[in-house]
């Protein structure tokens, strides 16, 4: 898998897990805080596909995930 791979399932799980986490009609509810948490990852999402900018893309790259298919 490549960076933007990573990023897509990362930032998908997050949602998940978060909307699952903050629901009330969700059967793991804990807190409705938690959709901050779905609101922050959508924003992230939005603003790279104006600026190609993305904090967990300079982490992952740095952990040496490849950015390129070979």
């Amino acid at each position: 898998m490549i960076i933007t791979d990573w990023v897509h399932t990362l930032a998908g799980s997050f949602i998940l897990l978060s909307l699952a986490l903050g629901v009330p009609a969700s059967p793991v509810f804990q807190s409705q805080y938690w959709l901050y948490l779905t609101a922050f990852v959508g924003l992230n999402l939005f603003q790279y596909g104006f600026s190609r900018f993305c904090p967990l893309a300079i982490m992952l790259k740095a952990l040496g995930v490849p950015d390129k298919r070979v």
